[in-house]
Formats: C-alpha cells, structure tokens, sequence
C-alpha cells in the first residue's frame, strides 16, 4: 500500500436535507479492475484538480479520491470503475459508568498463558504509549490521521481516551491486568480529534495492520450501515482470509434489531456484543408514580451519579437560548443542534444534569464530542421523554435517582443482528462492557459500550494464538464460538441476534473438546409456501477420547419440522459432518424474523448452534444506498443508484419540492427487479427538474408497497 503524506479530510458525503455545494471538497473511495497505481497515475493525469490520498493494493484495489462534488462527478464514466462509495465517519464506541475489573478477570481466568509473543494492532484513537501500564508491551505503530509513526492519542481541544482504554483491557500490565499481559500492543490511529474518521483511515489502517503482520486486530469502532457490502466490510473480510484474527465491535444502537453496522456486518469476523454482570444501576423515579426510568449515559458524558433530588425544565431541541436553569435537570428533544451544544447550553445557564429524548421510536446511543463537560448527561427514548414532560415538567414534580440492582444481561445499548442481505446472525459473542475500569491518559477510569467488549475477545484471542500458534484465525474463532455460555433470562435465553454463541469461556476455549464448524447453518430468507433448507454441521473431536452425540428437538414451533442426525458415536480426533433439514411452512409461520438454537449433547457437555431465517417479510428498509448524480458535462441527465434488500416487482420514483412537498416529476419507473444494486440513467433536463428535492422511492413487493425519503439537490440545466 502506498500513503500520500497528506492530512485526509475527515469528511463525510451524507444525504442530509441540504443542497450539497458542487465546490465543496469531500473525498470518496473508488474500487476499480485495473492495476493501483495505473489507475491513479492516470487519474492524476486527466483530473489535476483532484488528489488521490490513499492507494489500496492489499486488501482492496481501491483508491481514496479527493476533490470537489463537481470533479468527481467525472470519474465514473472512466472506463475500469467498478464502484464509489461515500466516506463513511466512523466515531469511538464508548460511554462512563461504575467500574468492572478486567483485572479481576484475568485472576477468574486460573490460565498460565499471557499473549507472549503475540502480535496485536488496536485501531482506534492511539494509545498513550507513555502509560506506565502499557509502555513496557508497546511495540509501535501507525498513524494514518496525521501520517505519521507516532500514533498517541489525541491530545487538547478534541483530546481522546478511547485507545488507551481498549489497548490496556487487552495488553495492560502494571498497576491493572489486561486479558493478555504479555501481549506485544501496537496502535495505529485511525481516529482523530473527538474520536472521529473515516473509512478511508479505517481501510488504511488496516492494511498497515495487516502489513506488519499482527496476529490479532481490534476495531471498537463502527457506524451504522446494516449491510455485508461496505468497503470496510471488504477489508475485514480479505484481513482475515490473510490469517488476521479480526475483532470488531457490534455497536452502540441497540436494543433494535437490524442495528449492527459496518465493519462488524463481516461474515468472518468476530463481532462482539456487550454483556453486563451483576451490578446496580442508575434509574429516575417520580414521587408518587411506580414507573421508573432507565439511564444511558452519552458517549464522553461524566457518570450520572446524582444524590439529591432536582425539578425538571423543558427546553426543546435546545436552539433557543436557556433561561437560568441551576438546580435543575434540563429535558431536551433530540434534533434541532448537537448533543454537546445542548449540553453544553444547559452547563452555561446552571443545569444539574441532562436527559435528552428521541424525536422517534426507540432508544439511540450518542457521543459528546467537542470536549469534557462536568454535568452528566443520558439518553431517553421517545416514550419515556413524553411521560416525564408529562408527569414530571407538567406537574412541577422532582426526580429523584435510585441505584438498583441489576442482573446479568445483554447491555441495553448493545447492536442487536441480523445482517440484511446475507440474513447471518451477529453479533457472534458477547462479553463484559458495562462500566469496564482500564487505562487513560495519565491514570484510570471505567467506560462502557461494545467498544469494551471487543477487547475481552481480542485479549482472548491473543491467549489462544499464544497456546495454539498453528491455529488460524477460523479455528480461534470457532473455538470462542464452540465454548461460549448462553445467557439466560427469566423467560429461557436471549436471543441469537441478541447474544450470538453467549458469553465468552476463555479456560475452555483454550482446552476445547469439541469445535463446531457451523458455517453452513445459515438458512436465509424464505420467501415461498414450502420451502426445505438442507444444512450441514461439521463436528470435530479435538480429544484422543470418543463421545456420544445427542441431538435434541428445537422448541416446537408452528411451520417448522426438524429432520436431525440420530445419535451416533464421535471417535477421538475424529470430524464428521452432519446432515441437517429444516421443513417450513410459511401458512403457519409468523413474518419477520425467526430464531433459536439448535442444541445437543456430546459426552457430558451440552452445545448450542444459533440459527435464524426471515420469513416474508421483517422491519428491515427494502431501499438503502440512494445516490441520484447529475452527468457532466452534460447537466441534463442524472444517473441513480440504490441497494434492494429483497426482489421487487415494481419501482417508482417520483421528486417532490422541498418545504412545500408538491410533487414535482416522476422520474423512474421500473418493472420487476432483482436484491442487489439497481441503477440507470434519467434526464432532469426534460422534466424541467433544478433545485432541492425530496425523492420518494416506492417499491412493491408481493402486493404490498413501501417509501423511502431521500433529499437530492440537482443543479440547473445549462
């Protein structure tokens, strides 16, 4: 790979509701059939004004691309374009709460190994190399913010914490233990100030990763692309299939589903979700009302550890200026400005505390990005913010904050699966990421997210590597995999795509009876009346002693017929693939997503093997990825693109006005299409088309119809 020693803007091309400037600079990746550095030179050569940043060869041929909107308009009708894709901003996954010992741990563990001589690369914010618990294991590193080999993290305005903290859960070894103390730690620095970046220094990292040859690689990073097909994605995947064991952080979206995002959507990969142990929490009650609320805290936000009991004012999405607010907690509305403006709004007029609550359904996970503010601030959903506006701020009533008790879990904020398109199940593991205690800059502090999470596995998978050097990244994974603990729940467990295999068992993982090769369990999507999925399950007996294997007939549930192995016995050393068959019918079925484990007995040990399968239809978005992007020279024609989850049987697209909503053109319209990308060519020329638009894409599928809003902005025909 070859790196331009220049600073990559950290941009973002987004579809938000603006008209993009055609002079504004942003940068894209382009993924092409010819040679790397053919491409670009040729680039180069017929486009001065724009600056490639970034050349891929190693785990894609793909190059970064800088410039205006106006230039790279240009590039695809360059004859070897495969795909361009937008850079996506990738940001740190963290938030503060009551500490977890990773030390503590590692003592539970009882295991001699420690990650001696094992290579493993955190690609993150950097890592403070100068902590005096992680400078004797640091190796080197990285930097592909600043182009450098100094890969610290962030320091004054936009100073970070989020490397240090994963790198010491991993490799830490002084005043706390990581999970592999003897590990060899290398940091490369692929988020900058705020603990932002973007995919170009996400890939670009990785492939130095990959390149100085590190056995074990952490990404506690993410966003929010629910999909197998992003460049990132691609990388994780080719990183593995060159025998890196890849690590990556499910997300911080939950507890929907569809909500894992890019790169932890990587088939090979191992995605970890966030458990949390036993511990109490933080909740807000009303005098004289039993409904109590949960509190997330943001990404950045100090703990909430409120004592006393304090009013609340409302003050909507914040943009207006704050009356004097001291001694009180301040309720906001999300949207509007960003959370730290709001914060930091409610800090400067006297505020206590603040809550903020979403503008739609569901919870949502976000992040103070723009420094340290000392009042802690949570997140609401949509729901529990009305009922306090109603029962607290109408009524002049106080809150008041209760610590309680509460059980071990999948967190809350932890990214629930599947993956669209692929219908796989992630995240594949879970681990501890509640309030993890670890490493900083200058001492110690406890974080919580899946960001603390996926370091358990990558520590983990350093032990194994360690104890198993001859293993491949697949055979660590599927021993993690193999070994985990299923999370139980007052009403039986929780579910795959909430949970995975369970909760990582590292002593059995390193001495494991019994490997699971279950890569072809996937079932996917069942769109007919009766279907039949015949699967396979290998097993293999990694013990000199023979087994009887046992397998146990799933909860019955209606439209499904298992047909399973009857027993058979399993010699020592032996590997013996089974024949499985699921009958479905999908008259009985309920639509959307289906889900469970299939489970049987070898020896005295008890295994359990997720599946799970979309019947009809889910609440996933049919439509995702619209670009609509005018030619040139030539103003007058436009070409679009859009990703389909599922096969269509019509497509419309029609524009409508921004602000006033009248419908201006229809400027698509499609007749039976396949899942996968759709794209073509329309002229804006004829229908008159220059300005801000909403573009309304309306797919039907099986008599049922569906919309999809995107802003597109077209500029006036010469």
């Amino acid at each position: 790979m070859k790196l331009l020693v220049s600073m990559i803007s950290v941009l973002l091309m987004v579809s938000g509701f603006r008209a993009p400037d055609p002079q504004e600079e942003v940068t894209i990746i382009i993924e092409m059939e010819k040679p790397v550095d053919e491409f670009a030179d040729d680039l180069e050569q017929r486009f001065p004004r724009l600056e490639v940043v970034a050349r891929y060869d190693t785990l894609l041929n793909a190059v970064a691309v800088k410039g205006t909107v106006q230039d790279l308009e240009k590039v695809a009708r360059i004859e070897g374009v495969r795909n361009q894709h937008a850079v996506i901003r990738y940001q740190a996954l963290a938030v503060e709460e009551i500490p977890f010992s990773t030390h503590a741990l590692r003592d539970q563990m009882s295991t001699s190994y420690t990650g001696k001589g094992v290579k493993v690369g955190v690609i993150d914010t950097g890592v403070d190399y100068t902590h005096p618990d992680l400078t004797k294991n640091y190796q080197g590193g990285y930097d592909t913010v600043d182009f450098d080999e100094d890969p610290m993290e962030t320091e004054g305005e936009g100073a970070t914490i989020h490397g240090t903290h994963v790198a010491g859960v991993i490799a830490a070894d002084g005043e706390m233990k990581g999970m592999a103390p003897d590990a060899e730690l290398y940091a490369y620095r692929a988020l900058g100030p705020g603990g932002m970046g973007t995919s170009v220094q996400v890939i670009a990292a990785l492939e130095e990763a990959v390149e100085e040859g590190m056995d074990v690689v952490n990404l506690s990073l993410g966003n929010d692309v629910n999909g197998p097909d992003w460049p990132t994605t691609h990388a994780v995947n080719k990183a593995v299939e060159m025998g890196t064991v890849v690590v990556v952080a499910a997300g911080n979206s939950g507890p929907g589903a569809w909500t894992v995002g890019s790169p932890a959507t990587s088939t090979p990969a191992i995605t970890v979700g966030a458990s949390s142990m036993n511990t109490k929490v933080p909740v807000l009650k009303v005098p004289g009302e039993k409904r109590q609320i949960n509190i997330q805290t943001l990404s950045g936000s100090v703990p909430w550890s409120l004592d006393r009991k304090y009013p609340v004012v409302f003050a909507g999405t914040g943009e207006n200026t704050l009356p004097d607010v001291r001694g009180h907690v301040v309720l906001f509305e999300r949207g509007g400005i960003p959370f730290f403006e709001k914060v930091l709004k409610a800090y400067q007029a006297g505020a206590e505390a603040v809550l903020i609550y979403n503008h739609e359904e569901g919870s949502f996970s976000g992040g103070l990005n723009g420094g340290a503010i000392p009042i802690p601030a949570a997140s609401l959903t949509r729901k529990e913010g009305l009922w306090l506006k109603e029962n607290a701020v109408a009524e002049s009533q106080w809150v008041e904050t209760v610590m309680v008790p509460e059980a071990e879990q999948v967190a809350p904020f932890s990214s629930r699966g599947p993956v669209t398109t692929n219908w796989e199940v992630k995240p594949d593991l879970l681990a501890p990421g509640v309030a993890v205690w670890s490493t900083i800059p200058g001492g110690y502090t406890s974080l919580q997210g899946t960001s603390m999470a996926a370091p358990h596995i990558a520590g983990a998978a350093a032990l194994l590597k360690e104890a198993h050097p001859d293993w491949t990244a697949e055979d660590v994974k599927r021993a993690l995999i193999s070994t985990a603990d299923l999370m139980e729940k007052e009403a039986g467990t929780f579910d795959p795509t909430e949970q995975g295999a369970g909760v990582f068992d590292i002593k059995e993982a390193l001495q494991p009876q019994l490997l699971l090769h279950s890569e072809n369990m996937t079932i996917g999507k069942i769109e007919g009346r009766l279907e039949r999925k015949n699967l396979t399950l290998t097993l293999e007996n990694v013990t000199d002693t023979g087994i009887e294997v046992r397998f146990q007939q799933p909860d019955r549930k209606k439209g499904e017929t298992w047909e399973l192995p009857m027993p058979f016995r399993l010699d020592g050393n032996e590997t013996k693939e089974v024949s499985i068959s699921l009958g479905l019918n999908g008259a009985f079925l309920e639509d959307g997503v289906q889900e469970g484990y299939l489970s049987f007995q070898a020896g005295d040990a008890f295994y359990n093997v997720p599946y799970m399968y979309v019947n009809q239809k889910s609440t996933y978005d049919w439509v995702s990825g619209f670009e609509f992007n005018q030619g040139w020279p030539d103003k007058g024609t436009a070409d679009y693109r859009f990703h389909l989850s599922d096969p269509v049987d019509a497509v419309t697209i029609d524009f409508y006005r921004a602000g006033t909503m009248m419908w201006a053109a229809t400027v698509v319209e499609l007749g039976e299409q396949h899942a996968g990308m759709v794209e073509g060519e329309v002229s804006t020329k004829e229908a008159g088309l220059a300005g801000m638009y909403t573009a309304v894409v309306e797919v039907t599928r099986t008599g049922e119809t569906d919309s999809y809003a995107f802003p597109v902005y077209i500029e006036g025909n010469p």
